[in-house]
């Protein structure tokens, strides 16, 4: 597994995705003008497009452990603080903002308790902590189909539907877990059109996150079959795909 990429591809492969979720996710933290907000885990800088926003970019800051990231972020976000670090060590004071929310980023952490718990800290008492998750348990996220084509021709492969809150109430749980009071699960659920098939395949190619660590790690035939299994398991095209992911929300 890989972050240590350009933003652009992230961009191609997942990125695209996350800004379909971002205003769900940050109506669900209940953020609006008035509020100091942080982005933990922004990658290069969907939800803290829908933070700036709502709050002005002197409001929120961000973090993320991928330098490319975090240059990214700066650059397309002028005025954000944007800095270089883990969920689990926050660069802040206890209590600075109103809001905490981590986009798509709670599966990839490496102590997913520690790092809301972090993510609670920096949250002044009454503030919200919000956090989202792909419903790989339930097959909706955008890359499902690509984890389904590679368990059915290679059972050995790790896919990510038991990673930390990937099905329901694993967030609730971890919530939970990290102290939170009041917490509520809900599923947030968006849709992409496709053009063509190679439209949704190709940025797999790009070595982003598991799937395309996995992707990179075949040779070209068991890729060429992936890929055409992959087109059988997904509507003719032009298609839309429906997909959803698990979000919580506590009180710090």
């Amino acid at each position: 597994m890989s972050f240590a990429v350009a933003a652009d591809a992230y961009d191609r492969f997942m990125g695209r995705f996350s800004t379909l979720l971002a205003s769900g996710l940050a109506d669900l933290a209940g953020v609006e003008a008035g509020q100091r907000v942080v982005d933990v885990g922004c990658g290069p800088g969907a939800l803290t497009a829908e933070l700036v926003r709502r709050v002005g970019p002197d409001a929120v800051a961000a973090v993320d452990p991928s330098e490319p990231f975090v240059a990214a972020a700066r650059e397309r976000h002028p005025g954000v603080d944007v800095r270089l670090a883990t969920a689990e060590a926050l660069p802040f004071g206890d209590g600075e903002f109103d809001a905490a929310l981590a986009q798509l980023v709670v599966h990839f952490m490496s102590d997913p308790v520690a790092g809301l718990a972090e993510m609670a800290r920096v949250t002044r008492d009454g503030g919200a902590v919000a956090a989202s998750v792909w419903d790989f348990g339930g097959e909706r996220a955008p890359i499902s189909a690509f984890w389904r084509a590679a368990l059915e021709l290679d059972p050995g492969a790790t896919d990510e539907s038991r990673l930390a809150g990937a099905r329901a109430g694993a967030l609730t749980q971890l919530f939970e877990a990290a102290g939170l009071r009041d917490v509520q699960e809900v599923d947030l659920t968006a849709s992409m059109e496709f053009a063509s098939f190679e439209d949704w395949w190709e940025p797999f190619r790009l070595g982003v996150g598991p799937a395309g660590g996995y992707a990179k790690s075949l040779g070209e035939d068991e890729l060429a079959a992936v890929r055409e299994r992959c087109r059988e398991l997904l509507p003719a095209e032009p298609f839309t795909l429906a997909v959803a992911a698990w979000a919580a929300r506590g009180v710090a």
